[in-house]
Order: structure tokens, then sequence, then C-alpha cells
């Protein structure tokens, strides 16, 4: 049955006062920790009803790509549960039911309401009936989920906007079965010569221009061509996984490392 659920406040390991003394980014900008949240949430909610043409158009339809690739190397058994965190419109969801022929289970979380109906709305689309898919809106580093619940976890496009992107690898290690799969696809870093130079120009020229054109917000694409800058490259974001807990952990670039698929184990 798709079903919303209010999550627990944003939880970090420090006092809220001390919360609110610290500081993170967002985008480019130094923003209070307690107030990244709240700016992400409006990002999302102003972009939610557009994100899929705005994806095709930024891409170039790439991220039809990214994520099949990124289906194909999921490991989700039949009659299993998976768990997709930051869900949005639904897209890994939908593939994975479809990859196991509908034999298995998967929960949509996220923490953006607008972001997560329409993931609701395209599950019903595809026909995926009750009981195949679950939508429950919560933070994903306060999930509210038993230990050892899921035999697959996944994210695409969502942890770098995590105000605290460890305690979210916490929080996907303890969720996760023993022998489960841990899986994120995100921007990450060009490792080809000069292709770093061109994605720079595109993104900062093209991108934010695109998003008042078709969207008529520029500022959440300006912010989120900021945030893919700020996310560590592979190997930084590899040693943040293993330090999760996580082994056997590896990663795939894709279109030379503008994108990469991050994989580990919970052993």
């Amino acid at each position: 049955m798709l079903r919303a659920m209010i999550g627990e406040p944003i939880s970090q390991p420090d006092t809220e006062e001390s919360n609110k003394k610290a500081k993170t980014h967002f985008g480019f900008e130094t923003v209070a920790t307690d107030e990244k949240a709240g700016k992400v949430m409006e990002v999302f909610s102003s972009v939610a009803y557009k994100y899929d043409i705005m994806n095709d158009a930024m891409s170039g339809g790439m991220h039809r790509l990214w994520k099949r690739s990124f289906i194909a190397k999921a490991v989700l058994p039949k009659g299993g549960v998976a768990l997709d965190v930051a869900a949005g419109s639904g897209d890994i969801a939908i593939g994975l039911l479809k990859k196991v022929n509908r034999k298995a289970r998967v929960v949509l979380t996220d923490l953006n309401a607008p972001m997560l109906q329409e993931g609701a709305r395209r599950i019903l689309d595809e026909g995926m009936l009750p009981g195949l898919a679950d939508c429950i809106q919560s933070d994903g580093t306060n999930l509210p989920f038993a230990d050892n619940s899921f035999d697959l976890v996944t994210i695409a496009f969502g942890i770098r906007n995590f105000v605290d992107v460890p305690a979210g690898l916490a929080e996907f290690y303890r969720v996760l079965k023993p022998g489960g799969q841990f899986m994120c696809l995100e921007f990450s870093k060009p490792v080809l010569p000069m292709l770093d130079v061109i994605y720079d120009a595109y993104s900062f020229n093209v991108i934010p221009a695109m998003g008042e054109i078709i969207t008529g917000d520029r500022a959440s694409y300006q912010y989120l061509v900021e945030s893919i800058r700020r996310f560590p490259d592979q190997k930084r974001f590899e040693q943040w996984v293993r330090h999760a807990g996580f082994e056997l952990v590896r990663h795939d670039n894709m279109t030379g490392g503008v994108v990469a698929i991050h994989r580990g184990y919970k052993v």
C-alpha cells in the first residue's frame, strides 16, 4: 500500500545548540547546519513537477542509461526487500521491480513530500500493485526501519544533498541485512583529460539557464550544479563508505567519471 509517514527530525551527533553554531555548505554558500535541510527541501519542492523533464534536458537522456546500468548491477533476490533512499520520482524502484519480474518489494523513502508524491504517482501509473511498493516520508540520516531489514539499499543522485553524509551511510549499513548490497549512483569527478573543463563550462553556463527556461527556477539548478562540485571524488567517497562499515567497496566510472556507481556489502 502506498502510504506516507513523517520521519523523525534530522538527527545529528552534536547537541541542538552546537548544531545552530555549526556550519556546512549549501552549494558554494556557507550556511548553519540546521538550515541546510530546509533549503534543500525548498529546492526539490520547487522542481518536483518537472524533475524528469529537466533530467532529460540536462543530460541529453543520459541519466536513463546511467540508471539502467545501476539497476543492472543491483543484487535483489526474488522475494527480497529493497530500500531506495531519496527515491525521487521512482525510477530506481520501478526498474528494480521490473528486473525481478515484480517478485520483490521496494520501499521508497524521501524527505521531500512533493518528490515522494511524484514517485507514488509513477508507481501507480506503472500498475505496481499495493504490496510491491510503499512510499514512506523520512530522513535518510534517521531512517524509521529496524536493523537488518533490507536485502538492498540504493540511492541515486541524492546523497550529496544530505546534511550529514557519513550519518546517512551509517544508517544504510544499519538497516541492511548481513550479506546485503549498498549501491550509490552519484555525480563525480571527470577522469578524462579536458573533460572537466568542458563539463564545468556546460554545468555553470547552460544548466542554470535551462532550469530557468523549463521550470522558471534558475537558483535551484545553480545550487544543484554547485552541490556536485562540493561532493568528494571517487576515492574519497569510497573511504567514507568503508568507514561506515561496508566491505568489498568499489566504483565504476561512467561517461568519463561524470557519474560513478559505488558498491559495498555488509559482510
